[in-house]
Parts: structure tokens; C-alpha cells; sequence
């Protein structure tokens, strides 16, 4: 049994500017430290053989404030790099990086990495992990790629949380939906 919850990090400072947030090391927001700690109680009546975290430092600091300090922390759990694009608000892209990132299949960011790749990376890490359940603080990328892949396209709002049989590819929940994606 290989079963994952994946935690999207809580708020950003480039989340409130709608910029483009992929490798760049941006902090959480008060907001988003509030997001984490809320948290903690949920997670921490749950055991998992890994808690695992994106070297990103709002990803790790997600994780310390949600559930604790993660036993590893890994590129291959980083958001899709956006190359060129990297801090650029919505509004500033052409209208075909704006379709094309929208679509996520087939996207590459002039000098980033293409969705393809992002893929490749994350499933990977995931295939290679050990049977037993895993916590990974990660990011809204990684989790929308996840969902489109299982059908449900749609995108989730920081510190949601996606349950998944990884062996069988199913969702198993979605906690957090409703909450404020600002």
C-alpha cells in the first residue's frame, strides 16, 4: 500500500501579488503561517511512515508549523520552474502562455522546465517511495498535475490537502477546497 497526502503550502507574499511562483524562495504571509498551524490538529492525530517536504522554504515551513519538521527535504517536490516567466503577474503574459499554461499539458516556460518534465520528476520520487502512508508538503502545481491526471482538473487553494491510493491512482479525499485561495 503506497498511500500520499500531499499538503500545498500555505500563503505566499507572491500569492497575494498573483505572480508566477516556482523556484523562486518566497516566504509564507502571516496568512499563510495561520493556514499551516490551522493545520496541526487534523494532521497531528495522524501517523505516517515519511513526512517529506519540497526544499522550498515555504514548503518546510508549512511543514514545521502543520505537523513538524520533515525528515527530508527534496527538489524533486518543487513547483514546475517557470524560467522567463518566474514573478510575472497573470495579466503580464502573452495570451498564449496564459492558454497554454492553463491547458498544463504540453507547457514549457521559455527557460524553464516543461510540464512533461515536472512529471517525470514528481511520479518518480513517488514511485520510488516506499509502501506505507507519506506526508509531502509541495506545491499547487504538483497537486493540479496530480488531480488532471485522475480526472479533476481544478485548481486548490494553499494548505489544502489531496489523499491518494498512489498504487491504485485514486483520490481519496480533498480537504479544503472551499478555503480562501487569495
Amino acid at each position: 500500500m503506497s498511500e500520499l497526502w500531499l499538503v500545498r503550502h500555505g500563503q505566499t507574499t507572491w500569492n497575494v501579488e498573483g505572480r508566477l511562483t516556482g523556484w523562486t524562495d518566497v516566504p509564507l504571509t502571516p496568512l499563510g503561517e495561520q493556514q499551516a498551524r490551522a493545520l496541526a490538529g487534523w494532521l497531528g492525530q495522524e501517523g505516517f511512515d515519511g513526512v517529506l517536504a519540497s526544499d522550498l522554504q515555504r514548503a518546510v515551513h508549512t511543514a514545521r508549523l502543520a505537523y513538524g519538521e520533515p525528515q527530508a527535504r527534496l527538489p524533486e517536490l518543487r513547483e514546475l520552474h517557470f524560467g522567463d516567466l518566474e514573478g510575472l503577474r497573470w495579466a503580464e503574459l502573452p495570451e498564449a502562455q496564459q492558454k497554454a499554461l492553463l491547458a498544463f499539458e504540453g507547457f514549457q516556460a521559455p527557460g524553464g522546465e516543461a510540464t512533461a518534465t515536472l512529471r517525470e520528476r514528481v511520479y518518480g520520487f513517488f514511485d520510488r517511495l516506499p509502501p506505507g502512508r507519506h506526508l509531502v508538503f509541495t506545491h499547487g502545481g504538483v497537486l493540479r498535475m496530480v488531480l488532471r491526471e485522475f480526472d479533476q482538473d481544478r485548481f486548490l487553494p494553499p494548505c489544502a490537502v489531496l489523499g491518494l491510493d498512489w498504487a491504485h491512482k485514486r483520490v481519496l479525499f480533498v480537504r479544503g477546497e472551499g478555503a480562501d485561495a487569495s
